[in-house]
């Protein structure tokens, strides 16, 4: 297993794995309310046999090289995560996402981390299109977004029903040579 520091402030970026299930359940429950209100992830995990169930299922992808999940850990607590929802590394496509418990909200975590994971899946595994899907309403993903160097693709219009509304779902994505550059920049 391996830990990567995400700054000055002690963050840490970890695999997810099924073994985290208290721990990943305990963090759901912490944010269930401020997560969910963009996302369906707490809708998901419901008890420790459903987070276990998560997890075990990006562990599957994570062995087929469809998916990954990583959490952040801030003072040896799981506060969110960031994720390779899907990865076609033949294509060369894959979406990224992310979730946080709110008392880790605005520090910066969720972009640091998705940069991270973003660069090794462009220089590592050739990815050349990142994708960023994210609710037209959630300004601080949209934000994220931004932060990465992503260009907004477009809406997809009352993409689906959420908790009783369709959602405008944002395309947002950036291409291998634009990170690179964008890395230069940096």
């Amino acid at each position: 297993m391996f830990a990567k520091c995400l700054g000055d402030d002690g963050a840490e970026l970890r695999p997810l794995e099924p073994r985290h299930a208290e721990e990943f359940l305990a963090n759901i429950n912490r944010g269930r309310e401020f997560i969910g209100q963009h996302i369906g992830l707490p809708d998901a995990v419901t008890d420790l046999d459903t987070g276990r169930a998560y997890l075990q299922a990006y562990a599957e992808k994570t062995a087929a090289d469809t998916g990954r999940l990583y959490g952040i850990w801030t003072a040896g607590t799981l506060v969110g995560g960031v994720l390779f929802r899907t990865m076609d590394v033949e294509r060369g496509t894959a979406e990224a996402g992310c979730w946080l418990e709110p008392s880790a909200a605005g520090r910066g975590l969720v972009t640091r981390a998705a940069r991270m994971i973003i660069d090794w899946a462009v220089e590592e595994r050739g990815i050349h299109r990142v994708e960023w899907m994210v609710s037209a309403e959630n300004e601080p993903s949209i934000a994220v977004a931004r932060r990465l160097g992503m260009t907004k693709d477009g809406v997809l219009r009352e993409s689906h029903p959420y908790r009783g509304k369709r959602q405008d779902i944002e395309v947002w994505s950036v291409l291998a040579p634009e990170w690179r550059a964008g890395k230069q920049a940096r």
